[in-house]
């Protein structure tokens, strides 16, 4: 798991107190060499009750606020308030190029071409446009995959897309899922689904860390199985931007969406992202519905004197409205500090944190907890996903009343997300003892 073995084999022979003290001084330790420790002050960390921080580990939910926030969305205030209409053009981040300002921090996130990206919409409106693309049903090549357990949204967005073809989902919708008893997908399982099936699949489209169990999914070998059987291959990346490091371009994935206020910190509702593979990104024949914001800038204010709508020759060919800049604005701000830090760093963190807190839960005596997520770091991100004996929803109650913030899924899971921004191993230990000394329901 990478972090918490060695530290076990040298303690388990002292008492348990004692055997804490130092599991405690070993995360005091760590936090005090994290060369990423300084970045937690860069965000507003939720207090307790009495005023001491919270342990925020709900980043997979809603990522907390970088502290340059408000002045970002107070400098695009100001800019309207002295400019109005002219801060389109006039100012110091004007408005009509705005959202080309996300396109190298964005393209390195996901491993793309600044070509290939666009920030827009919200991560279910950019799926429908995705699809109504990509999900392009011819003779007996007709049905989608995806994997299970699946978002809601996405089964939403694929199921009415069938239904707009006039197919039947029950007959059309593919869902690979674990085993019958086992948590979390076999990547062996997807591939045996497309040697079967591939010829009948239009579109596989699939969480790259699923958003009950944490797994991190082989987009690479996925995105290569579905594409030698013809497949177009998408992804929501909901969960994994910000999260683990992507290749996207490198996989050959063809599309790709994302939301921008879980772990890239953008705030509730936060614009979305897609990525588009070159090939389809620079292809201004590709069906799409257009929005003058895709259309070429260069005769974008033609209006009804070039009335046909001509694509932008890349991933901007997708927009639709001109991008909303006070909602932009947080995002922008949080990701200065994702291309500062760097994703590498981060993950490195993130795999050594998850692993101890990983280790610090499997101490917890009488088998309350069970990990649902990958024990493989390279299977999984942040996330930890605990099944607990009992119900899920008044455990997270109990540990809210304890200055823990996490979420649940019902039944009986808890999720919980130390973010490498901003959480610590000594809040990782924290945690588990509150974990540990929460009764049962």
């Amino acid at each position: 798991m990478g972090m918490g073995r060695p530290l076990a084999s040298t303690m388990m022979q002292t008492n348990p107190r004692k055997f804490e003290s130092r599991k405690e001084r070993y995360a005091l330790d760590l936090d005090a060499r994290d060369p990423l420790g300084s970045y937690r002050e860069r965000f507003l960390i939720p207090s307790q009750g009495e005023g001491s921080p919270s342990i925020y580990f709900a980043g997979n939910s809603l990522g907390l606020q970088p502290r340059t926030v408000r002045e970002a969305v107070v400098r695009e205030l100001d800019a309207w308030a002295r400019l109005a209409v002219r801060g389109h053009f006039e100012g110091e981040k004007p408005w009509y190029t705005y959202h080309d300002l996300f396109l190298q921090p964005l393209a390195r996130l996901v491993g793309g071409e600044p070509h290939e990206v666009v920030l827009m919409n919200g991560l279910t409106v950019n799926l429908h446009l995705l699809l109504a693309s990509f999900y392009r049903p011819r003779g007996r090549r007709n049905k989608m995959l995806i994997d299970g357990p699946t978002f809601p949204s996405d089964r939403y967005a694929v199921a009415t897309h069938l239904r707009h073809h006039g197919l039947d989902p029950q007959e059309a919708l593919i869902e690979v899922g674990p085993r019958g008893d086992e948590d979390t997908l076999r990547i062996d399982d997807v591939e045996g689904v497309l040697e079967r099936e591939g010829d009948d699949i239009a579109v596989v489209l699939m969480g790259g860390v699923n958003f009950l169990t944490g797994q991190l999914l082989d987009i690479a070998r996925i995105a290569r199985s579905a594409r030698e059987r013809g497949c177009i291959v998408g992804f929501d990346l909901a969960h994994a931007v910000g999260n683990v490091e992507l290749c996207l371009h490198e996989w050959d994935v063809d599309f790709a969406a994302w939301c921008g206020y879980k772990y890239l910190n953008g705030g509730p509702g936060a614009p979305a992202g897609c990525f588009i593979h070159e090939r389809h990104a620079r292809n201004v024949e590709l069906h799409r519905f257009g929005g003058w914001w895709g259309n070429d800038p260069a005769t974008r204010f033609k209006m009804q004197l070039l009335p046909e709508f001509v694509p932008v020759a890349s991933a901007s060919g997708w927009q639709l409205s001109n991008p909303p800049i006070l909602a932009m604005a947080p995002l922008l701000a949080s990701l200065e500090i994702f291309s500062e830090a760097g994703m590498p760093q981060l993950r490195k963190k993130s795999k050594r944190l998850t692993g101890f807190l990983e280790f610090l839960l499997d101490d917890i005596p009488d088998g309350r907890v069970r990990i649902l997520t990958p024990r493989d770091p390279e299977s999984r991100g942040c996330q930890l996903s605990i099944r607990v004996d009992g119900d899920a929803r008044v455990y997270q109650r109990s540990l809210e009343e304890t200055g823990v913030v996490c979420d649940f899924r019902e039944p009986d899971v808890v999720r919980v997300a130390p973010t490498p921004l901003y959480n610590t191993f000594h809040e990782a230990w924290r945690f588990a003892r509150i974990l540990a000394d929460t009764e049962a329901p």
